[in-house]
């Protein structure tokens, strides 16, 4: 029986993608893959795991550059024009900027080495920071919603219309720009916190058109028009919250995609001297995944064959799974006919 795995995670180098190739980077890649080194060393493992990281603070602190500008250019408006459904958005807009900070938080503690007290690192605190987002979203849709309230008990007139309508519209732009921005790069480097805060952004483009509607009713003399239009922002907001939420319990409860798994199973099965695929477990630390599997081999094998093998698939891995860091292949011999269980002495354990 042999057991292959380490704890500094196994990645690969430069010129190496664990996707299947396609999008308009895909020949790029597979030609540098072909021209330049490929190496399993530890510099590169960390190379390629500090690049995740930086890409996803440039993405949060490009976003918070451009949403930050967003919310200071309708907050000026609403101190002029007095729309409600404009605040709620500029709140909205405030609060998506701010979810940067515990991003950017996690981000540089993921950075960190492991210790002997967090033997996995501290990619854990990417999942905390999207529960922090998730209850910033919440937050500001309760905020929309009290104002939204209040100005329909106590109606107001909405000034300065036509800046209204522009500064809704460029709210709309930029939350649409950062919105694509972090949602590509949260899928490229596999954050779900950052796919989390790009949904939220999301939704704020559509709240601050529906801005533009408000603004529109209470042009044709609706005054009711604004604070309705803050509660239909109220419930974009509760729509993307329960995606958001969603999103980040799946990652908390290391859920990870069906396909995921299938194809690491395909890719263990063409390993030569893999006979059986038995457990194999996935999750996500952070924005790395690593697995751990048990792989049928050859009972008669040698230690050392045994240990090639374990490589060997671990290796296929590697390549099969797209953002799979690391991974702990363990050999159990085939079972003979009337053999004893090789795992028979933890049999009493597994009913624990």
């Amino acid at each position: 029986m042999d057991g292959h795995g380490r704890g500094d995670g196994h990645h690969h180098g430069a010129g190496h993608d664990h996707g299947d190739g396609r999008g308009r980077h895909g020949r790029w890649n597979r030609l540098r893959h072909l021209l330049a080194p490929h190496s399993h060393e530890t510099a590169d493992k960390v190379d390629s795991a500090l690049e995740t990281s930086v890409r996803g603070m440039r993405a949060l602190w490009v976003s918070l550059a451009v949403l930050g500008t967003t919310a200071m250019a309708q907050a000026a408006v609403v101190m002029v024009s007095g729309s409600v459904a404009l605040l709620g958005d500029t709140v909205h807009n405030a609060a998506d900027a701010l979810t940067a900070l515990p991003l950017a938080v996690a981000f540089t503690l993921g950075r960190r080495a492991a210790t002997r007290r967090f033997t996995y690192g501290y990619g854990r605190a990417e999942d905390l920071a999207g529960i922090v987002i998730v209850l910033t979203i919440a937050a500001s849709g309760a905020f929309a919603a009290w104002t939204a309230v209040g100005r329909l008990l106590d109606p107001q007139p909405v000034r300065h219309l036509a800046v209204v309508v522009v500064a809704a519209l460029i709210g709309f732009a930029g939350n649409e720009w950062v919105a694509r921005y972090r949602i590509r790069v949260g899928r490229e480097i596999g954050s779900a916190a950052l796919v989390a805060d790009g949904l939220h952004a999301r939704t704020d483009g559509f709240a601050s058109l529906a801005v533009v509607v408000g603004a529109g009713g209470a042009a044709l003399g609706w005054q009711l028009a604004d604070p309705l239009v803050g509660l239909a922002i109220t419930a974009a907001i509760l729509l993307v919250l329960r995606d958001a939420a969603r999103e980040v319990f799946r990652r908390v409860m290391d859920a990870v995609e069906p396909e995921s798994v299938d194809r690491a199973e395909r890719a263990l099965r063409q390993v030569a001297g893999v006979r059986d695929v038995g457990e194999l477990r996935m999750r996500w630390i952070g924005h790395r995944l690593r697995a751990e599997v048990a792989v049928v081999v050859d009972g008669d094998a040698t230690v050392r064959q045994a240990h090639d093998i374990a490589v060997n698939a671990e290796h296929a891995l590697l390549h099969a799974v797209p953002r799979l860091t690391a991974a702990l292949v363990h050999a159990d011999p085939a079972p003979e006919p009337g053999g004893a269980d090789p795992h028979g002495a933890l049999a009493h354990h597994a009913a624990a």
